[in-house]
């Protein structure tokens, strides 16, 4: 008897409705570990899709230069000593551009100052760079044009401002040919940038870029912040690290003296950190998971004790143990498939709700935490059922039939 499958599934849905209190209980226990699963899991992914699309817009096969030698131990030992970093200078830019593997050059310069235009006045993050940037940042321009091509050392009086920018000191008026002041110089915007979002800090929107040189004056220095190098393909971008650092070894007598790191570099280290850290909060979310599993030991356990009779009855009617264990488990693995099923959509609702809270971050469930869950849970409902359904199987009927 009851050895088709249709009659196990009647038989163990009929099981899980004939108690509703008990079986919601399971449910939502089972239910809540499949969705902490998928949540922290979209969470992990999440966070490492929004750190490499924040690297990407940066550009490709970028080689960033950056003042300072960056030690192993995380400090450079020449500040033990009062000694401060050597400069990166316009020169050291334009020497940077003598190798066959290096495509764009774009040195960098920032600051703040006030913007100010017919009485309207705000402050603005100023970038100092080249005609360069735009291609090696891939922005795009909504109107007019970007910083002429010219000399680095060549200090024109031209500035490209972002929407925000234009918005809130023009208004509705034309910017295009206006001069703007900015600090104690004044700048004619020849172009207006149509990117949006933000770029490792920098918001699009809200800067305010002008040559270099131009900065080196606004902010009296002769230094730069940054110099971005952009390799010509994927695989000349170790030749062009090499290249860097030889030549700016070269030109500070001997001293590497600079840092110099690779954008793969950075977005591997990004990955495998973020990549554990999705791994481990799957890891802690699983146990939720098993904690359930015990749950449906100990309810399936007093579900056995309240229906002794009936298991008696089917003993008595021919059922086999091996029968008895199958409609046991069947039970259970119908209550950890629904169980599951519902976490699944909760999580997926909780992984909608974080992406519409939270636009940039990408927060979708990887198809691996998604199945593992599914399988997680329906194997620890059927491991922790394995219990009481051999208490189950064991019964003699006729002490079943007395509930004793």
């Amino acid at each position: 008897m009851y050895t088709r499958s249709s009659d196990v599934s009647r038989f163990a849905w009929g099981a899980l409705r004939g108690y509703p209190s008990r079986t919601l209980l399971m449910l939502s226990a089972m239910g809540i570990g499949v969705a902490a699963v998928v949540v922290l899991t979209s969470l992990g992914e999440g966070a490492r899709g929004y750190v490499t699309g924040e690297f990407a817009s940066l550009g490709t096969n970028l080689v960033i230069v950056i003042p300072g030698r960056s030690e192993t131990g995380g400090f450079n030992p020449g500040t033990f000593v009062g000694e401060t970093p050597r400069d990166l200078t316009l020169d050291d830019a334009r020497a940077l551009q003598r190798s066959y593997s290096v495509r764009r050059i774009a040195p960098i310069n920032i600051g703040s100052a006030m913007a100010a235009w017919q009485g309207k006045q705000r402050e603005v993050p100023v970038i100092g760079s080249s005609h360069e940037l735009l291609a090696i940042r891939h922005w795009e321009l909504a109107q007019g044009q970007f910083l002429p091509l010219a000399e680095f050392d060549r200090a024109t009086p031209v500035c490209v401002i972002g929407s925000t920018v234009r918005a809130e000191i023009f208004g509705a008026q034309r910017a295009l040919g206006e001069w703007l002041r900015i600090g104690d110089r004044r700048f004619r915007v020849v172009g207006i940038m149509g990117s949006e979002g933000r770029s490792i800090g920098v918001d699009v929107q809200d800067i305010v870029i002008v040559p270099v040189a131009s900065a080196q004056q606004l902010f009296n220095t002769p230094s730069l912040f940054r110099i971005l190098v952009e390799a010509k393909s994927r695989t000349a971008v170790e030749p062009a690290k090499r290249f860097v650092i030889d030549t700016l070894r070269n030109r500070h007598q001997g001293e590497q003296d600079v840092t110099v790191i690779t954008q793969d570099a950075v977005l591997d280290t990004f990955d495998r950190i973020l990549g554990a850290l999705t791994y481990a909060v799957a890891g802690i979310a699983a146990i939720s998971l098993v904690v359930a599993g015990i749950l449906i030991m100990n309810v399936m356990l007093v579900a056995v004790s309240q229906r002794t009779a009936e298991i008696g009855l089917l003993k008595a009617l021919g059922a086999a143990p091996r029968q008895i264990l199958i409609l046991i488990l069947a039970e259970a693995a119908l209550l950890s498939s629904l169980g599951a099923l519902a976490g699944l959509i909760l999580g997926q609702l909780g992984s909608l709700g974080i992406r519409r809270a939270f636009p940039v971050i990408p927060a979708y469930a990887p198809a691996w935490a998604v199945a593992a869950a599914l399988l997680v849970a329906v194997v620890t409902g059927l491991l922790f059922s394995l219990l009481p359904a051999r208490r189950a199987a064991r019964l003699d009927p006729v002490l079943a039939l007395s509930r004793r």
